[in-house]
Order: structure tokens, then sequence, then C-alpha cells
């Protein structure tokens, strides 16, 4: 299984387990997404480019690999994921760099090499 396969299972783990355990910050957490990532001035895809880059910026891996595949299922394109990559690193500068290469293994999941 792969670094990408398992974080996707312990998310799926982890996310059914907190709503078998009735959490209310949790489902509070959920509905804070729904509104945060819906439509509006911003396109879904637009917003999740915006993730992509900062969680290129604050290296939280599962936020890539979440981000980076949602872009995906909103239509965005592997060059418009790499440009939100991009962003990340400039405004992370050479850590937010050295974080952007688990978002490109992520990319090269998704999008293929």
């Amino acid at each position: 299984m792969t670094k990408l396969e398992d974080m996707t299972k312990r998310r799926a783990r982890a996310h059914a387990e907190l709503l078998k355990s009735d959490s209310q910050v949790y489902r509070a957490f959920l509905d804070l997404e729904r509104a945060a990532f819906s439509e509006g001035e911003f396109t879904k895809q637009a917003k999740e480019l915006i993730a992509v880059g900062i969680s290129v910026v604050i290296n939280c891996e599962s936020c890539m690999q979440w981000h980076i595949e949602q872009a995906a299922k909103a239509g965005a394109s592997r060059r418009q994921v790499l440009e939100a990559v991009e962003v990340g690193i400039e405004m992370g500068g050479g850590p937010a760099t050295a974080h952007a290469r688990f978002a490109l293994e992520v990319m090269g999941s998704v999008f293929g090499s």
C-alpha cells in the first residue's frame, strides 16, 4: 500500500469513527468545510486551489492530498494545481519549496506522471 492509499484509508476510518462517536465538534467542522468550499464569488475549484497553496505553506500532507484530489474532481487541471503549488512555494519561501515535493507526488498519483 502506498503512503497516499494509507492516508486515504486512515482519513476514512477517522471520519467514520468521529461520526459514529457523534462528535459535535467534528460535525461543526464538516459544516464549516461545506460552507467554506461552497460556490460563491469563487468557484469550488478556485477555493480548492487556494487550499492547495495554503496546504503547501503549512506542510500538511493530508491537506495537500485531500485538496489536490478535490481540486481535480472540481475540474482543475494538472497545470492549475501546479500553479497553486507554485503560489504556495512563493508565499512560504524555502521551507514551502521542500513541502511542495509531497504535493508533486500527489499530483503524480492523481493526474499521472
